[in-house]
Order: C-alpha cells, then structure tokens, then sequence
C-alpha cells in the first residue's frame, strides 16, 4: 500500500485510472470502515481510503482535539484489506490556504436532525467530501448508513453537481448486542458500553409499533425519547422520517406504506450516540 500526504503524490498515483473506488474515514479504523473497503472493491479497483480529521465539521467545544487518532493501527488494517493507496493530508496539504469556499446543504435537509443539533456540520462534512472527490476523482465511493442524514446529502450533492462519482450505501456495522460500531464508541466507560445497545433496542422498538399498525408518530417518538431519559440517556432526537427525503411521514404516506426510517442521536454519559433502522 502507498501512503500518500500531498494531493500531487495522490494524482500521480491514480492518473490513468478510470475504476477507482473511494472510501473516505477520520481514522481509528475499526470493522464497520473495513467493510466499507471490502464493498468498495466489489464495485471499482483501485481502492483508495483517506485519513483526515476535519476540522470544518466539528463546531466549538467538540471533540475535535480529542478525536481518536490511531494512525499506525489504522496503516496496518488497511494493508491487509488490500488498499492501494491512502491519503492521508496533513491540514496543510488539504487546506494550504483559509478554505473560504463551501458547499452548503439545503436548509431542508441540511438543517433538520442532526444539522439542527450540530450546525455547520454538513457543511464541513460537504465541503471536505466535494474538495476529497476533487482530488482522488473515483467512479465510485462508499458511505456507511449509520450517518443516514450524511449518506444521503452526499448523494443528492453528487447527483446536483453531476459529478461522475456513483455513491453506495453500506448497511450499518454492528456488534453482536446490536451497536452501530463508532469510533467515537471508544469513550465509553465498560458501564456505558453495556447500556448501550439500548439505543438501537429503542429503534427497533420504534419499528415493531409501527409494523403493528401505530400511526401515531408523535406519541411513538415521545415514548422512544422518555425510554431512554428514564435509562439516563440526554436524547437530542428519536424521529420517524421518509427514506427518500427525511421529511416528516403525512398520514397518507403511512395509508400508502411508504418506506421510512427512525433515527434517533442521544448522550450516553459524555458520549454522544446516532444510530437509525429502515421500516
């Protein structure tokens, strides 16, 4: 494997190649990123994966300091998945000068759910993603479904931009209690590790009344959140959506069975957790 740092050595590396697939991270790599580079090489050859904490998506007082970095471990796991090359920019190389340009989401979607509670976060995860597609320039790249709201305002960026990237939704990663893997799963203490799985049993409780005909979305979602406040969780949000646009469901999208998702994101301790589940 190549381990890159300025967007020259990349585009020297990838020129001529017309299959690349791409699998951006923040590093800490743990399974759930492995099996993004394993669906990757199904669909495109080379594999490039990138390394870069992005500073432009963490807002004040967040874990940007702090954030896991394990870049030796991470070199290691990405050697045996069979990476052809990785990226890995300083800030320096990925913003040599103020980056004074961004990709704002719509305010729709951009703003609702988790870019209510973090604002300016999709536009510093938007922007980094449209300057990483710029540089590695692959025909396709893989997003995990756990960041449901990210996964699909980067693929209704790509389609706007027409921009000759196919993105791929990953299904989540979990372990075997049922929690969605995170790197920032690695601040919780052993009690909190053990608590919480709860949050993906509350989505799947969620799930089950809906399947069992409960249409009434706010009660369903008021219930969720004092579940888990009763647990000692801080919930930010449980919210039923629409698959396709993250709207609100309107009582003739449940008539007509409408595909939706619950996504939910809540403090477990000092450990912020999202998780979602498709209905």
């Amino acid at each position: 494997m190549k381990i890159v740092s300025s967007i020259e050595e990349l585009r020297d590396q990838l020129r001529g190649q017309l299959r690349t697939a791409f699998v951006p991270t923040m590093g800490n790599l743990h399974e759930g990123h492995l099996s993004l580079m394993r669906l990757a090489r199904k669909h495109g050859d080379p594999v490039v994966a990138s390394i870069f904490v992005n500073r432009l998506q963490f807002a004040p007082g967040e874990d940007f300091e702090k954030y896991p970095r394990t870049f030796h471990a991470d070199v290691e796991k990405l050697e045996k998945e069979g990476v052809y090359v990785l990226f890995a920019p300083t800030e320096k190389d990925m913003y040599p000068e103020p980056q004074e340009y961004r990709v704002q989401p719509p305010d729709g979607l951009g703003n609702m759910l988790e870019g209510e509670f973090r604002p300016g976060f999709f536009t510093g995860v938007s922007t980094i993603v449209m300057k990483l597609f710029s540089c590695v320039q692959p025909r396709v790249a893989v997003f995990g479904k756990k960041d449901y709201q990210q996964l699909m305002i980067v693929r209704n960026m790509a389609r706007q931009f027409a921009l000759p990237t196919e993105i791929i939704g990953a299904e989540t990663y979990r372990a075997e209690d049922g929690l969605a893997l995170s790197s920032r799963n690695s601040y919780l203490s052993a009690d909190e590790r053990a608590e919480a799985p709860a949050l993906f049993q509350t989505l799947n409780q969620v799930a089950t009344e809906m399947r069992a005909g409960h249409q009434d979305i706010f009660l369903l979602e008021q219930q969720a959140m004092a579940s888990l406040a009763a647990r000692s969780w801080k919930p930010d949000y449980v919210s039923i959506r629409r698959r396709v646009d993250l709207q609100p469901p309107a009582a003739g999208d449940l008539a007509q069975g409408e595909a939706l998702v619950v996504l939910a994101a809540a403090k477990l301790g000092a450990t912020r957790l999202i998780d979602n589940l498709e209905i």
